[in-house]
């Protein structure tokens, strides 16, 4: 199982006083001496937290995989095609969210998700489309030409009992339903050091993407321990 730690919120903790620090690149080094295999950034339309200076060093520096989470804009199309990270995530994007809610609806947005990736073809960027646990969804981001899936753990990561196991089984379906159409199947969304294990025995799941909690853990015990303490939950 690979683990992609999500830096967002060390860049939202540099931006609350506009200051130098904390550096965002810096975490995902010692994150990469830990031993995770991608790094993974949101830049939003907003800018609120990630800048495009930290994209941009972050493709010189890292030497893991680099995925770049962003709505379906011309804007983030060019600036994909500018910094040409490993893999693009493309997610759905509201104003005034606290956080990512909800996958991409590729039902409703066909057209607008297939020029996207159309777009990266020439640049060897993969695409990954963050979605909610439904097989037609996964299966309209295979004719959109989506290089893989992320599926979105929120629910179940909410859930309590009975309906998180309920959320559980959907969560293998969506990803037997993945893999079954030739996709790379990954998964995240407010998974944390409690209920990362269940979602990590999915044999089809390949990939998850955690930042809150490890961010947080960090905080209190430092990137390479909290990233130490995840890959140990991944790989018991």
């Amino acid at each position: 199982m690979r683990l992609a730690v999500n830096i967002d919120h060390i860049a939202t903790l540099r931006q609350a006083r506009r200051a130098h620090d904390p550096e965002p690149v810096a975490a995902a080094a010692i994150a990469e001496l830990a031993g995770v295999h991608g790094i993974t950034v949101h830049l939003r339309g907003d800018r609120r937290h990630v800048q495009d200076r930290d994209v941009e060093m972050l493709r010189k520096v890292i030497s893991t995989k680099l995925n770049v989470e962003m709505a379906v804009t011309a804007e983030m199309s060019r600036v994909a095609a500018l910094i040409k990270p490993d893999q693009v995530t493309l997610v759905p994007e509201r104003p005034n969210e606290l956080t990512t809610e909800g996958g991409l609806d590729v039902l409703a947005h066909a057209a607008e998700i297939e020029e996207f990736i159309l777009s990266m073809r020439p640049h060897g960027v993969l695409v990954s489309l963050f979605l909610d646990p439904h097989p037609e969804q996964i299966r309209k981001a295979k004719a959109a030409g989506a290089d893989a899936i992320e599926i979105n753990t929120g629910r179940y990561a909410e859930a309590r009992g009975a309906e998180a196991q309920k959320e559980l089984r959907r969560l293998t379906e969506a990803a037997r339903a993945g893999v079954s159409e030739g996709l790379e199947v990954l998964a995240g969304h407010g998974l944390n050091y409690v209920n990362v294990m269940l979602v990590a025995a999915i044999p089809e799941i390949v990939e998850l993407n955690i930042g809150h909690s490890i961010v947080a853990r960090a905080a209190l015990v430092g990137m390479d321990r909290a990233v130490r303490d995840m890959l140990a939950l991944l790989d018991p």
